[in-house]
């Protein structure tokens, strides 16, 4: 302990005696540190956005979409036709334990009106279960109820986007709009959601009651069609299994056999969550390997540094042995001067890197990140940097020999 602390004075000393040699050294470090800080936390909150982002749809989920199908030799594009209905939810959640909703959907555009202000917005046609499925809250009123689906009401959730358009600060619940000419009254209204993996905002939104969606609002050459549906399973676990078995039941239902070609297709949510998490995980890993490069550079510069002491010291270190310094005194004493140089630079890299972070998540509004981990890893790795790049200056320095080192101009 007394042969660390005295070689710790003379690497304070050293530093002292050329400071700006040291701080200019020191600085691919501070770099390095600060940019893989900065690089993993932009990496992360670009990670934790998109997740946030997939997960506000809902979890577990499965979406069902119409299908192209041909005639005459034409071939329609996805979606083009409508043979998915209503009466699809009601036996996929009729008949499959692991699945725990079931909510179709139709989807349109209109203009909304209240009093003077209007705005154009995005009008769905859903039952109760949407906000179930969706895991969407409501902020203020309540859902639509089955009764509204059954006897086709017109009543209507706002997402807050709407509501702040057509109300700004006042409560909407129980007034009356105005969509597509027709009145609505507001029975609630949905909690935030924000954007879309696709970049849309999900609160620019109406729900009305599928059938009055269908009858008086969206309804077309297939009055009963509708244009997803949305199944969520009752845990992940059993999520492939309901894949499965919602795929045999619609087969039955639209009389697909080997030779029909599927009029659907389904979705897998979940897996799409996944691969893009991962997409972001190797995208934070590439970021910091990027920025790690930086921290390799800086250990170079401290070698060729250390290297350029120990030539100029050689004197010193012959006087040390000479009176009895042993070769491990003076490899401690060289490589703790190398440590303790990559150790400040890693302390001023690490404050540089997330305030780095901080004025990028201000400034340019991305999301950062900033974890602990990250600045212990990186501190960590500025630590093992000195030791590896400065473990030859200090070997060098310990193997002279102690009358040529005397001997030295």
């Amino acid at each position: 302990m007394t042969s660390f602390l005295q070689s710790l004075r003379i690497a304070l000393r050293a530093l002292r005696v050329n400071k700006m040699r040291a701080l200019l050294t020191m600085l691919g470090i501070i770099i390095g540190i600060a940019a893989v800080i900065a690089m993993v936390a932009i990496g992360s909150g670009a990670s934790k956005m998109i997740s946030d982002q997939i997960s506000s749809i809902g979890s577990n989920l499965l979406l069902v979409l119409p299908g192209s199908v041909t005639s005459g030799g034409m071939r329609s594009g996805s979606g083009a036709t409508q043979n998915l209905t209503y009466d699809d939810a009601k036996a996929i959640k009729a008949e499959f334990p692991s699945v725990a909703e079931a909510a179709p959907t139709v989807r349109g555009t209109g203009q909304v009106v209240f009093g003077n202000q209007n705005w154009s917005t995005i009008i769905n046609g859903v039952t109760p279960e949407i906000v179930v499925v969706r895991d969407w809250s409501l902020a203020s009123g309540r859902n639509l109820l089955q009764s509204d689906v059954d006897g086709a009401t017109k009543n209507c959730l706002l997402g807050q986007t709407v509501a702040d358009n057509l109300f700004g600060a006042s409560d909407p619940v129980g007034k009356v709009i105005r969509i597509r000419k027709i009145p609505f009254t507001v029975v609630g209204i949905l909690g935030r959601k924000g954007q879309s993996p696709q970049g849309q905002d999900q609160d620019d939104v109406v729900y009305v009651p599928l059938t009055t969606a269908q009858r008086k609002l969206i309804g077309g050459q297939f009055p009963n069609a509708v244009g997803s549906l949305l199944i969520q399973a009752k845990n992940a676990e059993v999520l492939k299994k309901a894949e499965e078995e919602v795929t045999a039941l619609l087969n039955q239902r639209h009389r697909i056999g080997p030779s029909r070609e599927v009029d659907y297709s389904i979705r897998n949510l979940s897996e799409i969550l996944a691969v893009s998490e991962q997409s972001s995980k190797v995208m934070s890993m590439l970021l910091g390997a990027v920025a790690s490069i930086s921290l390799v550079v800086g250990g170079i510069g401290i070698m060729n540094i250390m290297l350029v002491s120990v030539t100029e010291r050689t004197r010193e270190i012959g006087i040390r042995i000479a009176i009895g310094a042993r070769k491990r005194d003076i490899l401690l004493q060289f490589l703790t001067e190398a440590v303790l140089l990559t150790t400040c630079g890693g302390l001023i890299g690490m404050l540089l890197g997330v305030l780095g972070a901080y004025l990028v998540a201000k400034l340019v509004g991305w999301p950062t990140l900033v974890s602990v981990k990250t600045i212990v890893i990186a501190f960590a790795f500025s630590a093992g940097v000195g030791v590896f790049f400065g473990f030859y200056p200090a070997r060098k320095a310990a193997s002279m020999n102690p009358i040529e080192a005397l001997r030295y101009e």
